[in-house]
């Protein structure tokens, strides 16, 4: 039997408007908030669908650079989901709008790409039924 020493808890998301940030994600994506430091500046716990945590609270600076796929670094956020066809739309009438066409995703399955409001990346992933990625 082996014992795991850890497992990922939260992904940090700086912002330059964590509170701005922090409704986005729960009205567009259906975070639910976990934590508020009651400070100035806040910071904010949230959980998305699904169990994955992000913690967002106020950055120094942005780059312009941070949408490019490319960049070096942690650069998007992979949001699982059964159908592309059936999650574009329902994102779409809660304000999001999608600007590249659906692409094969690394692994098998199919990505469409997006952003938060304030420009980070993120996409839904279908993966098929037998991917390795489903559990």
């Amino acid at each position: 039997m082996t014992t795991e020493l850890f497992s990922a808890e939260h992904l940090g998301l700086p912002a330059q408007n964590p509170t701005t940030l922090k409704d986005w994600y729960c009205r567009v994506l259906g975070a639910k908030l976990v934590f508020e430091n009651g400070q100035t500046p806040p910071a904010y716990f949230l959980e998305l669908p699904g169990g994955l945590m992000i913690e967002i609270y106020e950055g120094d600076f942005a780059m312009k650079e941070t949408t490019d796929n490319s960049l070096n670094g942690w650069r998007h956020l992979a949001l699982r989901c059964d159908s592309i066809e059936a999650a574009r739309p329902e994102l779409e009438q809660r304000g999001v709008t999608f600007d590249q066409p659906v692409k094969p995703a690394g692994g098998g399955g199919r990505v469409l790409f997006f952003k938060d409001a304030e420009n980070n990346l993120l996409h839904l992933v279908e993966r098929p039924a037998a991917s390795i990625f489903r559990h």
